[in-house]
């Protein structure tokens, strides 16, 4: 008989276990309002702006677990998809647009890392939890830099040169603050609780 996987209970759906329908809508649009708000701070560069959303998408993921992390982003690409200005810059969604396969990783990201925490990687330790982020964060990379090589670029050394190298250092800040952030929201919500009155 196969060993039976752990599961944990991501933080969201731990913290609130009752809410349902309810507690999914609100969580999704509170979250992808955190998504729209991490793409306006940013700094301008060509053809991929940095973002602080690289640092939104993990937090999202492992805290929210797979099908929330990812409603939350797929909710956040339908707003800008109605043109609602939640890109960064306020820029409408283009399918085609360089910036196109960085989105398709930041779902791809949101899964990964909600696997993650329903694993119990996010409240192991450091190295667990950075191993996790790392993952997501090759999720956003691995086809962030294929769509921008095949469909733009066409030269494997500019789009690393694009879409690669001048992240590398702020994407590393940001996984830091990530993990840092995790770690105390699962501080926060071990800490027991005392009786009111």
């Amino acid at each position: 008989m196969p060993a039976r996987r752990e599961t944990h209970a991501p933080l969201v759906p731990a913290a609130w276990p009752q809410g349902g329908l309810l507690r999914d809508l609100l969580v999704v649009l509170a979250g992808s309002a955190l998504l729209a708000a991490t793409a306006w701070i940013r700094v301008p560069m060509w053809p991929v702006p940095m973002t602080m959303q690289t640092f939104a998408v993990p937090l999202i993921g492992a805290s929210y677990g797979p099908r929330l992390g990812v409603a939350t982003v797929a909710a956040y690409l339908a707003e800008a998809a109605l043109g609602l200005p939640v890109l960064a810059g306020g820029r409408p969604l283009v399918l085609g647009g360089p910036t196109f396969g960085y989105l398709v990783g930041f779902l791809l990201a949101a899964a990964a890392l909600g696997w993650a925490a329903r694993r119990g990687w996010t409240r192991r330790g450091w190295p667990a939890l950075l191993a996790a982020l790392l993952l997501g964060q090759a999720l956003i990379y691995l086809p962030g830099l294929a769509w921008l090589h095949a469909a733009w670029l066409h030269d494997l050394r500019a789009a690393l040169a694009a879409g690669l190298l001048p992240f590398l250092l702020g994407d590393g800040l940001k996984l830091l603050l990530a993990a840092a952030t995790l770690r105390l929201l699962h501080r926060a919500a071990a800490a027991p609780r005392r009786p009111q009155g």
